[in-house]
């Protein structure tokens, strides 16, 4: 039990880390960041991987001390949006996971668009409330835009990516070690 813990905690940090350094491939462009979603992929591997509990820490974790170390993204309003939002995806991926483990890719999909939906939810409330306090306008029409439309190369992306990856990380026989 105890070496599961530690195996887990040690992944956990090793996806964050992973989310801080993958968005360099955007070159540090925030246009292209927010399109491609580099920082979800790994909350998204990590809640499947590790559990809810992890996907969740690793999910606030990341945007919060990307902003930190890099100033990218702006810890106001972007980076508090985004650790809600990653948040989320960690936490419901690993608990919808959960259910269709045994479900193979359709399972990892299912779980994906899921969490994908709920994230992006969150992302949207805490969005409200955070450009309010800077005193900007939000609306439904700026949360679909910026919420979906937007992400539609980053959605494609991730639909792509971690299906794959989440593939070779069963056949890798590395889940039935985290049990």
């Amino acid at each position: 039990m105890k070496s599961v813990n530690i195996r887990k905690m040690v992944l956990t940090a090793m996806f964050i880390a992973i989310g801080l350094v993958l968005p360099f491939i955007t070159g540090q462009n925030p246009t292209l960041a927010r399109i491609l979603s580099p920082m979800h992929i790994p909350i998204f591997i990590c809640g499947m991987v590790c559990g809810w509990q992890y996907g969740l820490i690793a999910g606030i974790i990341t945007p919060l001390l990307r902003s930190v170390l890099f100033g990218m993204p702006a810890m106001m309003p972007n980076a508090v949006g985004m650790a809600f939002e990653l948040g989320a995806y960690g936490a419901v991926i690993g608990l919808v996971y959960a259910v269709f483990k045994r479900k193979g890719i359709l399972g990892i999909y299912l779980s994906l668009i899921i969490a994908m939906l709920a994230g992006r939810i969150v992302w949207g409330l805490v969005s409200i409330a955070t450009y309010r306090i800077a005193g900007a306008e939000y609306g439904f029409s700026i949360f679909i835009a910026k919420g979906f439309v937007n992400q539609v190369p980053g959605t494609i992306s991730s639909l792509i990516i971690v299906p794959l990856v989440m593939i070779a990380i069963i056949k890798s026989g590395l889940l039935n070690d985290t049990k």
